[in-house]
């Protein structure tokens, strides 16, 4: 499975942000409370289990958005992508690609767009 690293300051968020000029980065944006994100989840590391040489290249990090509310609010504004969570969004060179949100985050959707 593609490695999938949490992130839970500004500092983090801003480095994974500016390694994106140099790999693809896609954030996942999770609620811990929300069973709509509890199916996103399952989707996204379903994609990350069956993408592994696909997804070599790219950086994966995981926002729990109630407990780091701050680097989620960062990211929107990094990102100009309004906040939603379960969210999915794809980086590259600083700047979003694709963004995709609720029952939108499925593994064929992430297969269609990132392999």
């Amino acid at each position: 499975m593609s490695q999938l690293k949490e992130i839970q300051t500004i500092e983090e968020w801003q480095a994974a942000l500016e390694s994106s000029s140099k790999r693809p980065l896609v954030v996942f944006k999770h609620s811990t409370t929300c069973p709509v994100s509890a199916n996103a989840f399952t989707e996204f590391s379903n994609y990350l289990k069956n993408n592994e040489a696909a997804s070599a290249d790219t950086d994966f990090i995981l926002v729990k958005v109630i407990e780091s509310r701050p680097v989620s609010n960062q990211i929107a504004e990094d990102t100009s992508v309004k906040h939603e969570s379960p969210q999915i969004i794809l980086i590259k060179d600083k700047a979003k690609y694709w963004t995709a949100s609720h029952w939108s985050i499925t593994e064929a959707h992430m297969n269609a767009v990132m392999n």
